[in-house]
């Protein structure tokens, strides 16, 4: 019920029972201006068959991404995910979104994630990987606060080519912290090394790239380290993982701690989450990792077990000493990336990849006959291509909404210079008909 709803002695008796005189004792601690002047514009209440109608004609008014033909990326990518991803991490032994605390009870779901550490390891280059974290910007976040907890040092670079969600989120995470947050400046859609080499200061913790970055380019990555490593400080990279069928991995540009968005990894779009943080580093920053690590061992009977290992975490006896306050793992999406490693294998990973980019570079090779060029020429790219169109970027993309395609990714909200630009995705599930379908309604 409603408080209002109650007859006037059951309020007073409410309020008696937790020591106010009013409700205005209980609300004072909120400022007048937000407090709600008018009742909330809500429907009348309905019976359940009435409501469950009525929720139905909502949840109708929706156009799921997979009813069009999706070009959108920017971080969420329309992948195909393989029938035993939903098959496996559906059954009642696995399904669950959290993190098992009774090593004993829970083996399948322990070797589960020990099985995925390893498959993100094979996959990075990198030595350890922890059992997830929440997603790819708070991912970030507790990299870069493991760069200051290991350097002692308060300066922080990251690159405007970083995904600008990721940005804010890492600014969130640093607002009270003791340490200067600085943009690094991009030079032909890339980060501009020259300006990278000034910017380190002897209090640099970090630097951090992404690669492919959010404009779709190819940073490099390897160069950007050894101008890091040279100051001693450390090399963060955010990578999309199915690139690194193609791709170097992070480990073999010795980065020392690269994250990233899971969700390509047989996770569906899904209203923008929950999805899945990818972390790994080197072995020897591993006492400061945030989150979980899962390790093999053996029973008193020498038989191979599982079990929950360098938790430094608050809720345990860290306190204080904790390295992160990260509080679970993203056990199901976790479960589900396993899965889809599992399935498509070194091969199956390289031929995506592979896929991805011949798509891409045939859609910029069409453009380029139809009179539209990318953005930035002659910058490497993977699946992400930047357009720059010859009309206004919102009339393309309604356009294309009303012919059933979703465009691409208007850039000009983070990049003013960019505003006639498009950023396009191109997955292996898209066909020629449609990548040629998208180049008419473009041009």
């Amino acid at each position: 019920m409603n408080y209002v709803q109650f007859t006037a002695a059951q309020r007073k008796e409410m309020l008696k029972s937790v020591g106010a005189e009013s409700i205005e004792d209980l609300l004072r601690q909120v400022p007048a201006e937000f407090r709600l002047k008018s009742p909330l514009n809500l429907p009348a209440e309905m019976d359940e068959l009435t409501l469950r109608s009525h929720l139905s004609e909502l949840a109708a008014s929706n156009v799921p991404a997979g009813q069009q033909v999706c070009f959108l990326g920017a971080g969420v990518y329309d992948h195909f995910i393989p029938t035993v991803v939903d098959h496996l991490a559906m059954k009642g032994e696995f399904l669950t979104a959290y993190t098992p605390y009774q090593a004993e009870a829970s083996q399948g779901s322990l070797q589960a994630f020990f099985e995925f550490q390893t498959m993100v390891c094979q996959l990075t280059g990198m030595d350890v990987s922890n059992a997830s974290l929440y997603e790819g910007a708070t991912a970030l976040a507790e990299g870069v606060l493991m760069a200051l907890n290991v350097t002692g040092k308060r300066q922080v670079l990251v690159s405007q080519g970083v995904h600008p969600h990721y940005r804010q989120v890492l600014q969130t995470y640093l607002s009270d912290l003791p340490t200067e947050f600085k943009d690094l400046p991009l030079k032909n859609g890339t980060t501009d090394l020259q300006e990278l080499q000034s910017f380190l200061e002897d209090d640099t913790a970090a630097v951090v790239v992404q690669s492919p970055n959010f404009l779709g380019h190819l940073e490099r990555v390897d160069t950007v380290a050894k101008f890091v490593h040279a100051n001693s400080s450390l090399a963060i990279q955010v990578f999309h993982p199915l690139s690194l069928g193609l791709l170097k991995k992070p480990g073999e540009m010795d980065v020392d701690i690269a994250v990233a968005e899971g969700q390509p990894l047989g996770i569906p779009m899904q209203f923008g989450g929950p999805y899945l943080g990818l972390f790994a580093c080197k072995s020897e920053h591993m006492r400061k990792m945030p989150g979980r690590l899962v390790g093999q061992t053996v029973d008193i009977e020498g038989r191979r077990a599982f079990c929950l290992t360098l938790q430094t975490r608050e809720q345990h006896i860290r306190r204080e000493k904790a390295t992160s306050n990260v509080c679970t793992n993203q056990g199901l999406l976790a479960l589900r990336a396993c899965v889809y490693l599992a399935a498509m294998g070194p091969q199956g990973m390289r031929e995506a990849s592979q896929l991805c980019h011949n798509k891409a570079a045939y859609l910029a090779e069409r453009l380029a006959k139809a009179g539209l060029s990318l953005r930035f020429k002659g910058t490497a790219f993977f699946n992400e291509i930047l357009v720059k169109l010859n009309r206004p970027v919102d009339q393309v993309l309604s356009k294309a909404r009303s012919a059933g395609v979703l465009a691409g990714y208007a850039v000009g909200q983070h990049y003013p210079e960019l505003a006639d630009c498009l950023l396009v995705a191109v997955t292996e599930q898209r066909t020629k008909a449609q990548i040629d379908a998208l180049v008419d309604l473009l041009k």
